[in-house]
């Protein structure tokens, strides 16, 4: 906490104490707050504190009583904060920057993972690659508290920068590079392949590999506009020299799956995180082969932090395992 100030006052001669305390700036309050401003709102912000939302929403109704000032307006369904709200949220985040700071000396001092880390990856790596993680790290670290949320990568990456998150596990592919903003650091955990998934009675099937040159005048089930896959199909095939005619888009690999078993288009879909093809799915290798780089991310200098080093190199210790060949044959 901010410490409250006291004043003091003399009566009649005697020294009498006055005590006025100004608002106190509760740090857990100012977290929430932050979280809502990152996150856009209190629902968002309670899923990546990890509280419910209606605790979320008193921590902020205390702050707005003990600042006495109005911090969030409704707006539709929603909230927006007031211009004093984002000014101290501000303010926040460079108070959990000085905290964060503080945890990572005394954790670094004492050499061993412990605490809360919070950490986002996107879909198919917390389906394919976290779970052996977290329990890796439960086992031989009971002191770390390691939190995983499912993020979208480039939104994760911004939510290192803010300090909404501690550890990123974000993706690129060779179209569509990561951004890396000043601040945050990565290291490389892998590269995961991607297979051209087609009905069992489509043309390409009975073949062992496929051209990009070939995929022209196909239809294309893929992810929504916006999503790192979609944009690296559109661009890939438009190098190729085609336009590409996607029918059908769903933000699941599993969905994608399921469109392309009922005989409904072809899909592009990375092994990682893909579990077993259904009946009627055949994976075909497509030449040359697209590829997706995987990373961590942390803010600059948290890397010294145990916690996060440990994390790092648990995730390179599994990624060889989830993306055998084996591994991709049962896939």
């Amino acid at each position: 906490m901010i410490a409250a100030w006291w004043d003091e006052a003399f009566l009649n001669g005697e020294r009498c104490p006055l005590v006025r305390e100004s608002p106190m700036l509760d740090l857990q309050r100012l977290r929430a707050l932050h979280a809502v401003s990152v996150h856009g709102s209190v629902g968002a912000a309670a899923a990546a504190l990890g509280y419910t939302p209606s605790a979320v929403s008193q921590q902020i109704a205390k702050l707005e009583r003990e600042t006495r000032t109005v911090l969030l307006e409704r707006e539709g369904r929603g909230v927006r904060l007031t211009a004093e709200a984002r000014h101290l949220a501000a303010t926040a985040q460079e108070l959990l920057a000085i905290v964060e700071r503080a945890e990572t000396e005394l954790e670094e001092r004492r050499g061993v993972p412990a605490g809360r880390l919070t950490i986002a990856a996107f879909a198919s790596a917390a389906r394919g690659l976290m779970p052996s993680v977290l329990a890796d790290l439960a086992a031989r670290h009971p002191a770390l508290d390691a939190r995983l949320s499912e993020v979208d990568p480039h939104l994760s990456v911004d939510l290192v920068a803010k300090g909404a998150v501690d550890l990123a596990v974000a993706h690129d592919w060779d179209v569509a590079p990561l951004p890396c903003p000043p601040g945050v650091e990565q290291a490389v955990i892998g590269e995961d392949l991607c297979d051209l998934l087609v009905p069992e009675r489509h043309p390409f099937a009975g073949r062992t590999a496929v051209r990009r040159g070939e995929l022209g005048g196909e239809r294309w089930i893929c992810q929504p506009p916006g999503r790192v896959c979609h944009e690296w199909l559109v661009r890939t095939l438009r190098a190729a020299g085609h336009e590409p005619d996607i029918v059908h888009q769903a933000d699941e690999n599993p969905t994608l799956v399921a469109l392309v078993a009922a005989g409904l288009g072809i899909a592009l879909i990375p092994r990682l995180g893909r579990g077993p093809l259904p009946s009627g799915v055949v994976p075909v290798r497509l030449e040359p082969m697209p590829v997706r780089r995987l990373y961590a991310l942390w803010r600059a200098g948290a890397g010294r932090r145990p916690a996060i080093a440990e994390t790092v190199r648990t995730l390179r210790e599994h990624w060889p395992t989830v993306s055998s060949p084996a591994t991709a044959a049962a896939a």
